[in-house]
């Protein structure tokens, strides 16, 4: 698999293992075909590094963490943006989600772990 304009700083995989998605410093977000390594799609609206990914166990949602100081929140199946949480004041190097997808908490380099509701 080829195609970001530069380094991948993360990886995840669909619930069903048929598409992988990596996250690049080119600041976009890529889903490819694993079985055949054909690009299904990009998704592009990060300022900087995508630098964590996670897709919700139902396939439903890609959250994306980026150095832009945002987490996204993208329909997997059409690619469209759903949500942009802000407010973390640093950039997202790291997140882990809930087993339910209600809450997500969110690292960096600073020694604060902030915690976000990700179901309104």
């Amino acid at each position: 698999m080829a195609g970001h304009a530069s380094f991948i700083n993360t990886l995840a995989v669909s619930p069903d293992g048929q598409l992988a998605i990596s996250g690049s410093a080119d600041k976009t977000i890529k889903i490819w075909n694993v079985e055949t390594g054909a690009e299904v799609r990009t998704l592009t609206g990060h300022s900087g590094y995508v630098n964590a990914l996670a897709v919700s166990p139902d396939g439903q949602t890609l959250a994306s963490g980026s150095a832009d100081q945002t987490i996204k929140l993208w329909d997997f199946n059409t690619g469209n943006e759903l949500r942009t949480l802000t407010g973390y004041g640093t950039h997202i190097n790291y997140f882990v989600v809930s087993p339910d997808w209600s809450e997500m908490a969110t690292g960096s380099d600073r020694p604060v772990i902030s915690v976000w509701r990700l179901q309104e």
